[in-house]
């Protein structure tokens, strides 16, 4: 989508669709010229009790030489209340409303007391989101009239600024939609060591991917145990960006990368879902899709490491059993008590791998728990992590993104629930606090003098009736605050 700013007033532009802003005030002078460029729609916002509610909309064909062939009224609430999360609704809103119309989209909001730069961003981003649709799959395809460009009317010249990386970080965010919501039979462990290396070619990154063997010779058994139960062979994928000049950061990624989940012999019954256990890569598309905005944006001084250890948790003669006992490449024993808490796992020898490279900091995603969910529901990813610092970048990295984070506790006791009277530590505890003794089995792998933060996206991951910028489906979580935050830390 083509993005640019409009110094045309409201009596000047010209475009296919305009979409208009308007805050609930008893006088409201942009309502009154709103009203006196379009004749009668002071009476249709009356006979609609149109009062600027957030939310409120009404769509208008003008019909009359010069005037848009869509002009879409939007609620915006009171001005005291409006900030950039009420801006991405107004704008998705306006987007969606505009289906239908091909051309340019001109959207003019009260852009006042907003720093500009972030107001365009996070404007633009939402317009292009919520206009995204996935049809791969359907025989026959609906074609889609929507506008091709957008301008944002009213903005300062500066705010143009803001506009530069929105591009970046929506194909990142619709590359993890499509590899979320796409079926298991397509999108298999191979398929996503096969996206890495699309990435890699397209943007000049490097790309190790292990094999079962190699991962077997790096003792991997905690991964390697998860996988055994499938036919199809684990990927354990390496992807790094390196900028040009010297580093003075490395960061690593880590995503969990269940491709299908079933649980193994603990299998998902009743309201586990099961049909839906394709979206337990949803770690590995974030980071996925990370990779690919940070390596169009190309961030000086900072080096990622992208880490995803892929494979299947499936049910045949050669399945783990519940109370095996496995080792992780630390020579960590695990006892399994529940083979649907296999995530942990394959995280466990990722997690050690990323260490292996000696970063700075190292962040993971991952549809843990359905704890998770319970604990924050599905607008929260709970944020768990061993240094405050980055926990803070972290928070003001998802909020600058919009996308809703809450730190929860690494409440060192609850450990305790961990114990094996045979292993060094069982993968699961006891049921309350479940979220945080599974962040607490994962603190384990990671070395204590790096910084590390676990983040829970079980409930944000996917959405069955759509909110806000997301369509229903995958909502590509958590690429926007990692890019934020990675590169927040260039340089």
């Amino acid at each position: 989508m083509r993005l640019s700013l409009s110094s045309a007033g409201l009596q000047d532009w010209n475009g296919d669709v305009l979409a208009v802003g308007l805050l609930k005030t008893e006088e409201n002078s942009s309502t009154q010229a709103l009203c006196t460029q379009f004749p009668g729609l002071e009476a249709m916002l009356e006979l609609q009790d149109f009062k600027g509610k957030p939310g409120e909309s009404l769509v208008l064909h003008p019909m009359r030489e010069g005037a848009p062939a869509r002009l879409i009224v939007l609620g915006l609430g009171e001005p005291e209340s409006l900030g950039l999360d009420g801006l991405r609704k107004a704008a998705a809103k306006a987007a969606r409303s505009a289906i239908g119309c091909t051309g340019k989209l001109g959207l003019l909001l009260p852009w006042d007391g907003l720093e500009p730069n972030s107001a365009a961003c996070a404007v633009a981003e939402a317009v292009r989101l919520a206009l995204y649709t996935d049809q791969r799959f359907r025989k026959d395809t609906d074609p889609r009239r929507i506008p091709d460009s957008l301008e944002l009317i009213g903005l300062p010249a500066q705010a143009a600024a803001g506009l530069n990386d929105v591009n970046a970080h929506c194909a990142g965010v619709e590359l993890a939609r499509e590899l979320v919501a796409a079926p298991p039979n397509h999108v298999t462990p191979a398929a996503l060591a096969d996206t890495a290396a699309q990435l890699a070619r397209d943007h000049g990154l490097e790309l190790k991917v292990l094999e079962r063997a190699d991962c077997e010779a790096r003792g991997m058994g905690a991964y390697l145990a998860v996988s055994q139960g499938s036919d199809l062979d684990p990927k354990f994928i390496h992807l790094v960006y390196r900028p040009q000049g010297e580093v003075k950061r490395r960061l690593a990624l880590v995503g969990k990368g269940l491709t299908f989940d079933s649980g193994g012999y603990n299998l998902k019954v009743g309201a586990a879902q099961i049909d839906m256990m394709k979206f337990d890569m949803g770690g590995s598309a974030a980071v996925l899709g990370a990779m690919r905005s940070i390596a169009e944006r190309r961030p000086q001084g900072v080096e990622v490491h992208m880490i995803v250890a892929a494979c299947e948790n499936m049910v045949n003669g050669s399945a783990v059993h519940p109370g095996d006992i496995v080792k992780a490449a630390n020579g960590t024993t695990i006892e399994i008590n529940n083979t649907d808490a296999e995530g942990r796992l394959t995280l466990a020898d990722a997690l050690l791998y990323a260490c292996e490279q000696k970063p700075d900091a190292v962040v993971d995603l991952a549809t843990l728990t359905g704890a998770c969910v319970i604990a924050l529901g599905d607008e929260m990813a709970g944020l768990w992590s061993n240094d405050d610092a980055l926990a803070e970048a972290l928070d003001t990295a998802a909020g600058a993104a919009g996308e809703g984070i809450w730190r929860m506790p690494l409440r060192k006791s609850y450990k305790d629930g961990l114990k094996s009277l045979l292993a060094d530590m069982k993968n699961t505890g006891p049921r309350p606090g479940g979220s945080i003794t599974a962040a607490l089995f994962l603190q384990d792998f990671v070395e204590s003098d790096i910084a590390w933060a676990h983040i829970d996206i079980a409930g944000t991951v996917w959405s069955d009736k759509g909110r806000g910028l997301n369509p229903a489906g995958a909502t590509g979580y958590g690429v926007r605050t990692l890019v934020n935050w990675v590169c927040g830390q260039a340089n």
